[in-house]
């Protein structure tokens, strides 16, 4: 099954590490469909105020890692610019992707490049997993999760969560007037009536919180490729 990523690089150990050292702009890559295959993430977005963005294009022409670099494009707070990278971060991308993987997302957060990547499966994960560490590459994911639960896992639920919250509203424990009990559903789940409450507490509490745009859950699955230790979660639900 398709897994997604997310995981960071130091910023020193990836693309536009001299620029992203000197200047307050955050800056993302890009994809464009149709572009050439042969060139990966050809495009970069720089975000910030006119002072931050003010010479930019010097600093990135000077950058180690850029071999050419062009301005497409400019808006009040941003530039977009076409780039040829250096071989060694050519070399870096294609590590990431040589096992059938996309990146989806690639920004700097905190002098460190954060990517959401999509996998085949959590083999191919685990051996791109495997050859940055061969290559020295201080990768550090920070969550893992299947295809199938994207949807869920955008309103804060956990797995256990979303499945009870589903299997709830399969059984019209959320009809007016209610077709089935807490207790009906406790039996058909197959746990305590207590766990079933706080469960269900918990899920609803968190599907408020990113319905009205507050901080969200404070409960996060955290996985590792799959040569590691098994995910564990921070909550028991």
């Amino acid at each position: 099954m398709a897994s997604i990523a997310e995981f960071r690089l130091p910023t020193g150990e990836f693309c536009l590490a001299e620029t992203v050292s000197i200047t307050d702009a955050s800056f993302e890559l890009l994809q464009i469909v149709a572009y050439d295959s042969a060139c990966v993430l050809p495009f970069v977005r720089a975000t910030g105020d006119e002072r931050t963005l003010d010479g930019l294009d010097e600093l990135l022409a000077a950058d180690p890692t850029v071999e050419t670099v062009e301005r497409v494009a400019a808006m009040e707070d941003s530039r977009l610019y076409r780039v040829e990278w250096a071989d060694s971060i050519e070399t870096t991308v294609h590590l990431l992707l040589e096992e059938g993987a996309t990146i989806l997302e690639a920004a700097t957060v905190d002098e460190q490049w954060q990517l959401r990547s999509l996998f085949p499966d959590r083999d191919s994960l685990s051996r791109t997993y495997e050859c940055c560490e061969e290559r020295g590459l201080s990768v550090t994911v920070d969550r893992i999760y299947d295809l199938t639960d994207v949807r869920h896992q955008q309103f804060g639920l956990t797995t256990q969560q979303h499945e009870t919250m589903l299997a709830a509203l399969e059984h019209g424990y959320y009809d007016v007037p209610r077709e089935a009990s807490l207790t009906d559903l406790a039996e058909e789940l197959d746990v305590s009536h207590q766990a079933l409450s706080e469960r269900l507490r918990r899920g609803h509490g968190n599907l408020v919180k990113h319905a009205l745009g507050a901080n969200g859950s404070d409960e996060t699955e955290v996985s590792l490729p799959a040569n590691q230790e098994e995910p564990v979660a921070t909550s028991e639900d």
